[in-house]
């Protein structure tokens, strides 16, 4: 019987906890674990080395069919992948490490098993790293938001100051006079961005178009406009608001923040293309003055979002929820 590929321990495997496999890669699994090896027992000692969990192992029968005992093997490891995701992506990075197919290739038409085989593995190894780099997107995002907290709850007079914005945005949510509330939201933004070291700009002007504020963050330039009306802002509002952003220099973004909100119409216009804005809504604002989440952490996570979905708008409690 020809060797069996030999099972490198992959530093770094251990995810984790709440980083869940795709389906699409459950199932990619699978398949190229009944490509992999030929005989059952070749694929049952694969993966004796690869899953240490004997309860797991112990509940396979191992006498059904070869695609049967990978299926069941996957499949009761997904069953609790909170317990399991070490295990399930060992396993993964395991099968995605083998480059040797000499032993399908003896076997009779052995050339087109091996062929399936490396399809497989191939096609696993692509979800697996797409799987990988949102994994370590995601540490880097909730160790930024940590270090962030933790920088907070330490710094007595930036928490001191939040107060003192916080105080003054009450001040005026009761109050009628919309004009008086547009230009407080202007300085409140500028006094959250200056406090969060985030380099804003003033309202400013330039030709033929009126802007409330810029910032920078993380090498990127954003445009700030703020809308405190009664009702949500529509397409119309971002629309103008995009067209500003887009005349500046091509990795230039923008912040729309809506108090009331905007239209659902509004939002869904603005998913058809290549985001260039981003929504907050007051929700996002009052998670900020409340401490609930810093605002550079919930900028780089609404940045994210969009890059990823082309959704411009991520409610604050999808968001602390994550």
């Amino acid at each position: 019987m020809a060797p069996l590929p030999a099972v490198t321990v992959i530093p770094g495997y251990a995810l984790v906890v709440s980083k869940r496999l795709a389906p699409a890669a459950v199932v990619a699994l699978k398949e190229a674990l009944g490509k992999l090896y030929w005989y059952k027992s070749d694929l049952r000692s694969f993966l004796t080395q690869c899953v240490q969990d004997a309860a797991v192992l112990g509940a396979i029968n191992w006498d059904t069919y070869k695609w049967q005992i990978a299926s069941d093997v996957v499949d009761r490891l997904c069953d609790d992948q909170d317990r399991h995701v070490a295990a399930l992506t060992r396993l993964c990075h395991e099968v995605c490490a083998v480059t040797s197919f000499k032993h399908l290739e003896r076997l009779e038409g052995g050339e087109e098993k091996a062929k399936r085989a490396r399809e497989a593995v191939a096609h696993l190894r692509t979800l697996v790293d797409t799987h990988d780099r949102a994994t370590d997107e995601l540490d880097a995002v909730a160790e930024r938001q940590r270090r962030e907290s933790d920088r907070l709850a330490r710094s007595g007079a930036v928490r001191l100051k939040l107060g003192e914005i916080r105080e003054r945005y009450m001040q005026f949510v009761m109050s009628d006079d919309m004009q008086a509330r547009g230009y407080a939201l202007e300085r409140i933004m500028y006094d959250i961005f200056e406090l969060f070291d985030l380099d804003p700009k003033a309202s400013f002007r330039v030709v033929g178009e009126q802007i409330d504020g810029a910032f920078s963050l993380d090498g990127t330039d954003y445009l700030f406009e703020g809308k405190w009306q009664k009702a949500a802002c529509g397409a119309a509002d971002l629309d103008a608001f995009a067209a500003k952003v887009q005349r500046k220099l091509d990795n230039t973004l923008g912040v729309f923040l809506s108090i009331n909100g905007c239209t659902s119409d509004g939002l869904t216009a603005h998913q058809r293309g290549r985001a260039s804005i981003l929504v907050m809504d007051g929700a996002h604002l009052m998670g900020v003055l409340e401490e609930r989440i810093d605002l550079v952490s919930l900028l780089i996570r609404l940045r994210r979002h969009a890059s990823e979905t082309g959704s411009i708008y991520l409610p604050l409690h999808e968001i602390l929820r994550s």
